[in-house]
């Protein structure tokens, strides 16, 4: 019998809703999790960054607060707050199930913008409720 998936495999909603919107594959199919040693730009990374378990009065599981960092890498900075508004049109006030986890919402929190290893970064942190 498989384990059941709990809010630590948000990560697997995330990727497949990114992979599954036309906007963001328009501008690049690459969706790592965590690190990736070398990839061509434009790519996405994505983490969970922090997890607050809700329980309920009766100790049954709640619904579960996931930090999730969703970071955008362009060549160009341009290109990247494209790539970062098409990442938050597929994920800000959606709703979403991978794997047998469901998301019941995802907000964006916050956001900010980088140069790193010479790529341009777009950083949006999202909260979700599994």
């Amino acid at each position: 019998m498989a384990q059941k998936r709990t809010s630590l495999s948000a990560g697997a909603v995330i990727r497949d809703m990114l992979l599954s919107d036309e906007e963001v594959r328009r501008r690049t199919s690459k969706v790592f999790p965590i690190v990736i040693d070398q990839a061509q730009l434009p790519y996405i990374l994505y983490r969970r960054a922090a997890l607050q378990h809700n329980p309920t009065k009766t100790g049954a599981p709640g619904a579960d607060a996931v930090t999730m960092e969703v970071v955008c890498y362009t060549a160009k900075y341009a290109e990247g707050v494209e790539l970062a508004e098409a990442v938050r049109s597929a994920l800000d006030n959606r709703q979403g199930e991978s794997q047998g986890v469901r998301m019941r919402s995802c907000t964006l929190v916050d956001s900010e913008e980088g140069y790193e290893d010479d790529a341009f970064s777009q950083l949006l942190v999202f909260q979700v409720r599994i």
